[in-house]
C-alpha cells in the first residue's frame, strides 16, 4: 500500500543512444534522463524525480535499463504507459510500467548490471550504428582466458576515466562471457555495479591484448597497475547495451 499517498512506478526502458549525450540530465544535450522527465511532467503537470538504475555514457544503448518515479497520483498504468510513449522520441520506449513499494530505489536495490558488447568484422547498414566494426580475426577463446581473471571483486581503476584516490574503485565481477554468433562476436559482463567507462575500457583492453597473443598474465598485470594509462584504448560507445538490471525476488 502506498505511504502516505505515494506511488512508485518502475520504468523498464529501452533506447537508442546514438543522438543522446548519454542517460543523465546534463545543463546543455538531450539525455535519455532528460526526454522521459520531461514527458512525465507534461503528463503529471507537476515536477518529477527520475531515478535511474544506470549512468550510460553518450551513444551507449539500453534494452533493459530501469528507473523509477514517484506521484500522488493512482494511475492507469495501460493508459498513462501508451501516453508516455506517444511524447518521447522513437529512440526511446517504455517497454514496462509496474507499481512497486514506495521504498523501492531503481538505483540503490540494484543487485547487478548486465552489459553486452557487439563487434562484428561484417557490419551491414541495419547494424552499423550498434556494432564496433573490428575487421580483425577475434580469437573467442582467447578472449574467455583473458577475462576470467577478472572474475571475482578486485580494484577496477585501471579501467575508469575518473581514477580519484579517493574513490571507491572495488567492484565484483559475477560473469564475463565472448560467444560468437555468425559474424558478431558477443561480450556479456554481469557485476554488482560499474565504474565510468568500465565495460568499453575491459573490451578494448581485451581485443588489444589479444591482438598480440598475449596472456592471463597481462590482463592481471594492468588490473593490478590501477593506472587507466596501462589499459588500452576504450572500445567505441556504439558498440554497447545496458542489458538488464537485476533485483531481489
Amino acid at each position: 500500500m502506498p505511504f502516505n499517498g505515494v506511488n512508485n512506478y518502475k520504468l523498464t526502458i529501452q533506447y537508442d543512444g546514438t543522438d543522446f549525450f548519454g542517460w543523465q540530465i546534463q545543463a546543455k544535450g538531450k539525455t535519455i534522463q532528460g526526454e522521459i522527465t520531461n514527458a512525465l511532467e507534461v503528463l503529471l503537470k507537476k515536477k518529477v524525480t527520475l531515478i535511474g538504475a544506470g549512468r550510460t555514457d553518450s551513444g551507449v544503448h539500453a534494452l533493459g535499463q530501469t528507473a523509477n518515479f514517484k506521484t500522488s497520483e493512482a494511475l492507469d498504468i495501460y493508459r498513462f504507459l501508451f501516453s508516455l510513449n506517444s511524447l518521447l522520441p522513437f529512440s526511446i520506449r517504455i517497454s514496462e510500467m509496474v507499481k512497486v513499494h514506495e521504498n523501492f530505489n531503481s538505483r540503490f536495490d540494484a543487485i547487478s548490471r548486465t552489459y553486452f558488447y557487439q563487434i562484428s568484422a561484417k557490419p551491414s547498414p541495419f547494424n552499423q550504428k550498434f556494432v564496433w566494426a573490428y575487421h580483425k580475426e577475434l580469437d573467442v577463446h582467447l578472449l574467455n582466458n583473458l577475462t576470467a581473471p577478472l572474475l571475482g571483486r578486485h580494484d577496477f581503476a585501471a579501467f575508469t576515466k575518473f581514477a580519484d584516490d579517493r574513490e571507491e574503485h572495488f567492484c565484483t565481477l559475477f560473469s564475463a562471457k565472448w560467444s560468437r554468433f555468425k559474424n558478431t562476436v558477443l561480450f556479456y559482463i554481469e557485476a554488482d555495479r560499474f565504474l565510468h567507462g568500465m565495460v568499453r575500457a575491459i573490451v578494448g583492453t581485451a581485443v588489444n591484448i589479444g591482438k598480440e597473443n598475449g596472456s592471463p598474465g597481462d590482463m592481471e598485470a594492468v588490473v593490478n597497475s590501477h593506472d587507466r594509462k596501462i589499459a588500452s584504448a576504450s572500445a567505441p560507445a556504439k558498440g554497447l547495451f545496458l542489458y538488464k538490471v537485476k533485483y531481489p525476488i
